[in-house]
């Protein structure tokens, strides 16, 4: 909240506040997805954290660092009307495609758009705002209130307005199956699972959520790097496969390779966990030399021909080929917004 004077009659001053978001409380990861006993579980969805506000017809949709968002998402500012005044919410904004899967890449793409551009933006990449939390209700201030309260007001909002798209109800559990069945939903965009502590007010900044984030595993093999050795930009990734080559459909099948995608590393920690794993020894006639898309080794010189070793399973975030059908977000219960 922030306060500041206003003059009244014969110098007499007061005090008028003003109700203002607060910082976003944020989250701490942990390496296992335990719901412990007087928790509660929330998925974690693959879009952006936002805050939205309605205060005397004034909406203000606000990103986790303090950037304006409404000129990018008018359809979320519209549906404000749906709220009852003097409301705040903390929740997360996404965009689902036409087979029901969360759409980082379109929502990032709306985030640039303004005026005309973003209204076709929003006809085209229609955006929803997932609800997790109430940090104001009526103009009351709910952030000192425990989670389970906060949480059964948020629900009751949701029921009493009968809300509807842009507006959806985060999912919250204390059911450890549940949270089991969340875990095989990573193909829908789930980024992971949140835990919350079921009597912990809402404390701005503070890191007292915990965030357990999905890891897809697979076995690949380094086709080629961009960038150096020494801090590689982007792997070319490759998988064995015994099934018949993609430019010769009808030739016998035997075991080969196939290009599955290329993973970016563009952070420094990324880079550095890629180098202990890409190391290379030499084959073949000493002297002999290959061709690099990359030109010449820095220093000059040319590169020997080499042979990678296989050392252990590479972690990404990114599935590398393609899976099974999975739930989809219209299985989510709770969500009061079903999913373009």
């Amino acid at each position: 909240m922030r306060s500041h004077s206003a003059g009244g009659h014969g110098g007499w001053k007061g005090w008028e506040v003003t109700w203002t978001l607060p910082e976003p409380m944020l989250t701490t990861p942990v390496s296992v997805p335990d719901l412990r006993p007087g928790c509660a579980a929330e998925p974690k969805w693959d879009g952006f954290r936002a805050l939205v506000s309605v205060d005397a017809g004034r909406v203000v949709l606000r990103s986790r660092r303090g950037t304006e968002m409404g000129p990018s998402f008018s359809e979320v500012v519209a549906g404000a009307v749906q709220l009852q005044d003097a409301t705040a919410l903390d929740g997360e904004l996404v965009v689902w495609d036409a087979s029901g899967r969360l759409a980082f890449d379109w929502l990032q793409n709306r985030l640039a758009r303004r005026g005309a551009a973003a209204a076709r933006a929003a006809e085209e990449w229609p955006a929803h705002f997932v609800a997790f939390d109430l940090l104001r209700l009526s103009g009351t201030d709910t952030t000192s209130w425990p989670y389970r309260r906060r949480r059964a007001a948020l629900e009751s909002v949701f029921a009493a307005r009968r809300l509807s798209a842009p507006w959806a109800l985060c999912p919250s559990t204390t059911e450890a199956d549940v949270v089991r069945e969340w875990l095989t939903w990573a193909s829908v965009g789930m980024e992971g699972v949140v835990f919350k502590r079921l009597n912990d007010a809402y404390r701005p900044s503070a890191r007292d959520w915990q965030k357990y984030k999905f890891r897809e595993t697979s076995e690949a093999i380094v086709g080629a790097i961009t960038g150096s050795l020494v801090a590689p930009r982007t792997l070319l990734l490759g998988r064995y496969d015994t099934q018949p080559s993609v430019r010769r459909p009808h030739h016998h099948p035997r075991p080969g390779g196939r290009c599955c995608g290329r993973w970016p590393t563009r952070s420094g920690t990324g880079r550095s966990s890629v180098d202990r794993l890409v190391i290379l020894r030499r084959v073949g006639q000493p002297g002999k030399t290959c061709r690099h898309a990359g030109g010449t080794r820095a220093g000059g010189g040319s590169r020997r021909r080499r042979r990678p070793r296989r050392l252990r399973t590479l972690a990404t975030s990114r599935t590398l080929a393609p899976r099974p059908p999975r739930p989809l977000p219209t299985d989510v219960p709770l969500l009061t917004s079903p999913p373009h």
